[in-house]
């Protein structure tokens, strides 16, 4: 493992026991690695564009309860793929972790839902930056301008992606203090415009919940309400999709992962308090179109109110290219391994930039597609979230499998000890109950999207590459001799 200030080619020369020749550009940091997570959490962006939706199905108790609720239960989550990440700093990290403790079988099916996740994920941030970015500008508010809006951004975040990781590491830390700081802006303004009292935090709405199931609106809103801290909670592997282009991975990046999450977890928290107390009416609010800009500009004037959505809009520009950057390295890992269509092509990294070009390309395209897809925007969040969810999941079931079987016995600085299999367990069991609420009504779509979308894989890997993909190029076996080699040479 490397040391704790390990020099760029130690780095390397650690990266070559996978199999693999330093391409990328090792120049992240640990703060840019945490960053990058953090971006892609972006409390300013899913508390913001989801405000409605948790605000209509569960009201403010979905607030006050329903967030600490989905960050408790996601750090169990996060620090089993941070344990993952310190034994194996691997771009692609989810799916040579699966791949290398549980077959290539496991490894293939990871990889295609972390992609559709993150096609997905894509997706919901900048087609939600373009909602909001459309009435601000005075625009249309039709699907047409909205889609165009859309483009546009996604084609800046492309751009930027493709010149390269030291530009997007100096955007990513940049975005981290400006998530940190536009919190604290919004608090502080909505401070003066609190209209409720502490009681009013555990008030419930069931008026969309009792369309769907009558006989029990408040704990069913409830949950279909937590999409908004769910979706939010997604994206913090970005940390392990970049090890490649981090110094000193094995102690950086699970950090980034797990840091990412608390930091999020009571950032946002202090958020979305601060904008329910401010809530002028309720019913009102819900009936808005767009409700958390119905709150700031009720509350604080159309002055500071635009201004602060403006700030928020910000937020969701970052987000959106931290989103693109882990796209494309799950892509890249995968294709140089052979596991996609055209794999020679998404293997391909800039000889002037150092980065994977096409994946980049490839990954704004199909954020394109989905969006095309589905009209409903909470369809594409609650794709995104139990792809995501599901890509998690496994490896952590097969890192569980492995360790408990002796398969994996060397693992990196960054460890959970005798704790492992009930942290790993209680992630499993929270992440499985979250793609089950999430495929329930309204998001019927994304489930049956889901659902074919497995289907199609399996048609895929048992027809045609079964017998032709291997998966990573060094064995779990491999790596550990190594390692056991390597250690009793220095010892010696």
């Amino acid at each position: 493992m490397a040391d704790a200030d390990a020099p760029p080619d130690r780095d390397a020369e650690d990266l070559e026991r996978f199999g693999y020749a330093q391409q990328l550009m090792r120049g992240m940091g640990g703060f840019s690695n945490f960053a990058l997570s953090f971006s892609i959490i972006s409390v300013l962006t899913g508390a913001v564009t989801l405000y409605g939706h948790g605000l209509r199905f569960g009201g403010p108790l979905v607030m006050s309860l329903g967030w600490p609720l989905v960050t408790i239960m996601t750090l169990p989550a996060a620090a089993s793929l941070a344990q993952l990440a310190s034994s194996f700093p691997t771009a692609g990290a989810l799916y040579h972790w699966s791949a290398l403790l549980g077959g290539p079988g496991w490894g293939f099916l990871t990889a295609w839902l972390n992609t559709i996740g993150q096609f997905a994920i894509t997706a919901g941030i900048d087609y939600g930056l373009a909602e909001f970015l459309v009435p601000m500008l005075g625009l249309p508010p039709d699907r047409a301008t909205i889609l165009a809006v859309y483009v546009a951004i996604l084609f800046s975040h492309a751009v930027l992606n493709h010149i390269g990781v030291r530009v997007v590491a100096i955007l990513n830390d940049l975005s981290a203090w400006y998530h940190l700081a536009g919190v604290a802006i919004f608090v502080g303004a909505l401070a003066f415009a609190t209209r409720q009292n502490a009681a009013f935090l555990l008030t419930s709405l069931t008026g969309e919940a009792s369309k769907i199931a009558p006989s029990a609106p408040l704990a069913y809103g409830f949950l279909i309400g937590l999409l908004q801290a769910s979706w939010t909670f997604t994206g913090y592997d970005a940390s392990a999709h970049v090890t490649e282009e981090t110094v000193d991975p094995t102690r950086k990046a699970p950090w980034g992962i797990f840091l990412s999450v608390c930091v999020s977890g009571v950032a946002g928290y202090v958020l979305v308090l601060a904008v329910t107390l401010a809530i002028p009416d309720l019913d009102a609010a819900a009936a808005a179109d767009n409700p958390f800009i119905f709150v700031l500009r009720r509350s604080l004037g159309d002055g500071i109110g635009a201004a602060l959505v403006w700030l928020a809009m910000g937020a969701m520009w970052f987000c959106g290219l931290a989103s693109v950057t882990s796209n494309s390295r799950m892509l890249f890992a995968f294709a140089r391994d052979g596991g996609l269509p055209a794999a020679s092509l998404l293997a391909r990294v800039s000889p002037r930039w150092k980065s994977p070009f096409v994946a980049v390309w490839v990954s704004a395209a199909a954020a394109l597609l989905v969006a095309v897809w589905a009209k409903a925007y909470s369809a594409m969040v609650a794709l995104s979230t139990i792809a995501l969810y599901a890509s998690y999941a496994l490896p952590i079931a097969v890192g569980l499998a492995a360790r408990r079987s002796g398969k994996w016995r060397l693992r990196g600085p960054w460890d959970l000890g005798r704790f492992s299999t009930v942290v790993n367990a209680l992630a499993l069991a929270w992440l499985g109950a979250m793609i089950v609420v999430f495929v329930l009504p309204p998001n019927q779509l994304a489930g049956y999207t889901f659902a074919g979308s497995l289907a199609v894989l399996a048609l895929y890997w048992f027809g045609w590459m079964r017998t032709r993909f291997q998966g990573p190029r060094v064995s779990i076996e491999a790596l550990e001799a190594a390692a056991l080699r390597s250690r009793e040479s220095t010892l010696g």
